[in-house]
């Protein structure tokens, strides 16, 4: 498991040229504020919208996830705080004013980049950020 890419997956990647040739530009691997070694895929710090590609074994996708059958409880208690700290993670970027947008991997990119696009630029836009200087 050592080999699998916890970074620059192929989603990931995909997704950011689009939004790089849309003229958005990020942070990536972006620190969570106030939480030790959790990082954000793609930030939009001003903006404040976090976009996670989250792996569907990993993350737990309800189409797609498998559960190993060697060493069947270790995994199913490795995924499932997988899960918990995912939602623990939000959860704390909500409570600061982030936007936060999860996606599975096996989403369609050109759809994801929209929709972030979007979020962006809603996000962006004036008197929808309060407290925010232009």
């Amino acid at each position: 498991m050592s080999k699998q890419a916890s970074k620059d997956t192929g989603a990931e990647l995909a997704v950011r040229r689009l939004l790089h040739a849309a003229g958005l530009r990020y942070r990536l691997e972006y620190r969570v504020p106030g939480m030790a070694r959790r990082r954000i895929d793609v930030a939009f710090t001003s903006a404040k919208v976090a976009v996670l590609i989250d792996g569907c074994f990993w993350h737990g996708c309800p189409q797609h996830a498998t559960r190993p059958k060697a060493n069947a409880e270790w995994w199913r208690e490795k995924l499932d705080r997988n899960m918990a700290r995912d939602r623990e993670t939000t959860e704390h970027l909500r409570a600061m004013g982030w936007e936060v947008l999860r996606f599975w991997e096996h989403e369609s990119p050109p759809d994801v980049a929209r929709r972030v696009s979007a979020a962006v630029e809603r996000r962006r836009a004036p008197g929808t950020n309060k407290g925010e200087k232009r």
